[in-house]
């Protein structure tokens, strides 16, 4: 990836990454830099400066045409790209000039003639538009705060994986949770689901529960806060537990473990080398232990934020081995193919 282009990943916490299953070796550098951030948005840890320059920016805003994400795009290719500038947040300012921005941006347009709307995924006080080019080859993401700022803008190589793309499990599995679920992260490329560029973990989701737009309510970094925190997790399908994890204490949201990845974790065997591994439970919360045969449908822990997880969420997916780092992630056949689990959508997940 050219370097210019990652000055502009750079986005605000609260929506940039949820959390990194993945182990230290293979944790991308979007995902390192959002971290980072989610730990200093949970630590209350803002700069008054940037506030208050945020808030002056606000003002300006008000008395000049918006960028906005209706007119985002044709204003990228066609328009004033110091008018999309002017609106960055001051953070984003401070992490890419100008002339970085504009050269950057010309040199990954080059060529792209057409823009199609991808996803919108809004939690936590931002609002998150994708697009992919007419070539599928490029995609870029906007961020926008509620009072129209851009907090962050992601340009972004893309690759497909048709062939495993398009072969599902043999196994029929039903959602591992009750009631609606919100896909932070899931899809086929990249910026739907940051898991895609890992084979191990290609067809991963992590799942939030929310109301209103948000995750959480009072304090965000209280564990108890958090809407999914403490949800009963069951198994997606029949089969035999291989492996679980049980006695790794839940983190204060924000702050990560990337020692133990997958945190508190059940793996269940479903035949046809089909393993399901549901990650970051609850410490002391796993319902099942190694042997135990389970029925679709059977209570298996509680959902928490154990591991390398920034807030409570489900990490779910299905491997061709019970290892999470060595195995190969299998696209998932769901008993439900009416819902799409992709980023932003909200799903109903198993009656309550």
């Amino acid at each position: 990836m050219n370097k210019k282009w990652k000055l502009l990943l750079l986005t605000l916490a609260a929506f940039a990454v949820l959390s990194a299953c993945t182990s230290n070796k293979i944790t991308s550098d979007e995902a390192e830099q959002a971290e980072k951030q989610v730990t200093e948005q949970a630590s209350g840890q803002k700069d008054n400066q940037s506030e208050s320059a945020g808030k002056e920016q606000n003002e300006g805003l008000k008395d000049s045409k918006a960028v906005s994400p209706d007119n985002l795009i044709d204003t990228l290719m066609n328009g004033s790209k110091d008018a999309i500038y002017e609106q960055f947040t001051p953070e984003m300012k401070q992490a890419v000039s100008l002339e970085d921005f504009k050269s950057s941006a010309d040199s990954f347009l080059k060529g792209v003639k057409l823009w199609t709307p991808n996803y919108r995924a809004e939690m936590n006080n931002l609002t998150e538009y994708a697009w992919i080019d007419d070539t599928g080859a490029k995609g870029i993401r906007a961020y926008f705060t509620e009072d129209h700022q851009i907090g962050g803008l992601s340009i972004t190589p893309l690759e497909a994986h048709p062939d495993t793309d398009n072969k599902l499990t043999k196994t029929e599995f039903q959602y591992p949770m009750k009631g609606e679920m919100f896909v932070f992260w899931g899809g086929h490329n990249v910026m739907a689901n940051y898991h895609y560029e890992h084979e191990t973990q290609r067809y991963a989701l992590d799942i939030v529960q929310t109301k209103e737009g948000a995750s959480y309510q009072g304090d965000p970094k209280v564990n108890a806060n958090y809407y999914a925190f403490g949800k009963p997790l069951y198994a997606a399908a029949d089969g035999t537990v291989v492996e679980i994890k049980n006695d790794i204490e839940d983190n204060v949201p924000g702050v990560m473990n990337p020692e133990q990845p997958a945190g508190n974790y059940v793996v269940i065997d479903h035949g046809n080398k089909e393993y399901s591994i549901t990650g970051h439970i609850k410490k002391g919360s796993v319902a099942v232990k190694k042997g135990d045969k389970v029925k679709q449908g059977d209570l298996i822990g509680d959902l928490g934020n154990s591991g390398n997880s920034s807030e409570a969420h489900l990490h779910f997916q299905v491997s061709d081995g019970p290892d999470l780092f060595t195995s190969q992630s299998l696209n998932i056949r769901w008993a439900d193919q009416s819902h799409e689990l992709t980023r932003g959508n909200t799903v109903q997940g198993l009656p309550e």
